[in-house]
């Protein structure tokens, strides 16, 4: 069954936009037969949105996929921070409280059980270590927005990144500095042993040139994206924040190997006037 690649909606409010944009995409009938969803956000610290994924945008998720599946729902990151476990943004930012009220799991990536996984094409990690839960569950990935002072972007391959343990990837500074030498080769690959099965970025806002601060982009820019295809997200998500795809290493290596950079997005209008013509 083949989902929309890449969709759009106009953000209004997350219990709005939210279940527009899981309609526009298709993506209930993925979702009525898995056993298990994770969510994995970006929270790379215990900064409040938009450095971190919303919690609200996480909730409004948990209520769509309730809706469509009886799949178990699980909210997994492992942070980046070398000072504290992911347990402190799940607390500071409402992951917690969150949990408690829908009754979902928190998972600690970064101490979770690991598998062994092998891929010939990598030539900086042949061999991985994954997160069993990641592997072995419908992952969606929910980055936001966000130009990154070493990847150009921080989206939904650049979010992956909190899946990689410490233990065998960390480094002095941050949990995952390993992949820091050679950044966006370790980010295709970590994206060849495993890409999200379905993204959704909070555009709602963005920020205009740092992952971890500085400038929200001016205006806010008002959308939800989402698509069944990791690169043609990420693509479109790089001209949201005025970049060329094509100069951006991660995605230009993922173009034809993991997915497709020059996917055209649909939106509401779209469907609408599909659906008015049929």
């Amino acid at each position: 069954m083949a989902g929309t690649p890449l969709g759009f909606v106009d953000f209004h409010s997350y219990e709005e936009s939210l279940p527009a944009l899981m309609e526009l995409l298709n993506v209930g009938p993925h979702l009525s037969s898995v056993d298990r969803v994770v969510i994995k956000p970006n929270l790379v610290n215990t900064s409040r949105p938009p450095v971190t994924t919303p919690v609200e945008l996480v909730a409004t998720i948990v209520d769509y996929v309730r809706n469509v599946s009886s799949a178990r729902i699980v909210v997994a990151e492992g942070c980046g921070s070398p000072l504290y476990d992911t347990y402190r943004p799940y607390r500071k930012l409402g992951y917690l409280e969150l949990a408690d009220a829908k009754g979902i799991g928190l998972v600690d990536l970064n101490d979770a059980e690991l598998l062994k996984l092998s891929d010939s094409r990598c030539r900086l990690y042949p061999q991985f270590m994954m997160p069993r839960v990641v592997m072995e569950s419908f992952l969606i990935s929910v980055p936001v927005l966000k130009r990154h002072s070493l990847s150009k972007v921080t989206l939904t391959m650049k979010n992956m990144m909190g899946c990689a343990p410490p233990s065998h990837y960390g480094g002095l500074v941050w949990k995952k500095s390993k992949f820091h030498k050679n950044l966006h080769r370790s980010i295709f690959e970590l994206n060849l042993y495993r890409t999200p099965d379905l993204t959704i970025i909070d555009g709602s806002v963005g920020l205009a040139r740092y992952h971890l601060g500085g400038p929200k982009c001016k205006p806010p820019v008002r959308k939800l994206v989402g698509g069944f295809d990791p690169v043609a997200v990420d693509s479109y998500g790089a001209g949201l924040l005025c970049l060329d795809w094509r100069k951006i290493k991660h995605i230009a290596l993922a173009h034809s190997v993991l997915g497709n950079g020059e996917a055209q997005p649909v939106n509401s209008l779209d469907a609408k006037h599909n659906e008015q013509i049929a």
